[in-house]
């Protein structure tokens, strides 16, 4: 296993990474991000050469995206954590239609657009009359293609029951098992790149769904991350956080805890 000789070649390595990528890696938990690091670096051949692997991302571009990819961790699927997307339908979503006609909704972190492709089929199945608007966020370009093209392998499926597959989506490839989202789930749908922790944020938000993502974060970067979700969320709004992820020692945010996971802007 590689190791970092020295605070001093880490924080150049970051300082340097942030140069030429734009994500600030002082915002992840340093012990970690060290681990995911080395692990690439020894994997590619670059064992504790910081500099000669930091000139080959320069100049690699599929070393790049792969290094990127590995990093930024896009790990997700369609109605991941079952159970918590039976409480968005059955206890968050009709509290909400009941004061708003319509939703704007944001999947922070979205990966290749499993989750706001579940918010939208959930929606469009169960609140028909509801007109919503969903954007989809994430800091990798290559993710946010995939999103946009709506093609996806059977993998991403596990969790998905299988009314909402043979209604939602066609087969794209019978060979590869590939599926492919219906354009009339894409249409409310908009994604766009975005860095959460240093981009300026949209506001009147109804919900956010930022889940599995901050995992990874210092306790700082968290602090700063919620505020700014508080922040672009209309009153009354909801944070929906990952099964892993809760809003300890946060209540001077002003969220109120609905049920587990899901927080209210107060």
């Amino acid at each position: 296993m590689a190791y970092f000789y020295g605070v001093d070649s880490y924080e150049k390595f970051v300082k340097e990474f942030q140069r030429l990528s734009g994500l600030d890696l002082n915002f992840y938990k340093e012990n970690q991000m060290k681990r995911r690091i080395n692990s690439f670096m020894t994997t590619r051949g670059h064992s504790g050469d910081y500099t000669g692997f930091l000139n080959a991302l320069k100049v690699n571009s599929e070393l790049y995206d792969a290094f990127f990819k590995h990093l930024t961790i896009n790990v997700t699927q369609f109605f991941r954590d079952a159970g918590l997307w039976e409480t968005f339908r059955e206890k968050i979503l009709p509290a909400l239609v009941q004061k708003r006609s319509s939703l704007k909704i944001w999947s922070a972190g979205c990966s290749a657009g499993q989750e706001a492709y579940t918010i939208a089929m959930i929606l469009t199945e169960y609140f028909p009359t509801v007109r919503y608007s969903i954007l989809g966020t994430d800091i990798d370009v290559n993710v946010l293609k995939r999103a946009r093209e709506g093609i996806y392998e059977e993998r991403d499926f596990a969790s998905t029951p299988p009314f909402f597959l043979e209604k939602y989506f066609t087969l794209a490839d019978k060979a590869s098992k590939t599926y492919q989202i219906k354009d009339s789930l894409k249409k409310n749908i908009t994604f766009r790149e975005q860095n959460l922790l240093t981009d300026h944020f949209e506001s009147g938000f109804d919900i956010i769904a930022c889940r599995n993502v901050v995992i990874y974060f210092t306790d700082e970067a968290k602090d700063i991350l919620y505020q700014k979700f508080y922040n672009s969320l209309n009153s009354g709004g909801i944070l929906f956080t990952g099964s892993t992820e809760h809003l300890f020692g946060r209540d001077n945010l002003g969220f109120k805890l609905i049920t587990s996971f899901f927080y209210e802007k107060q």
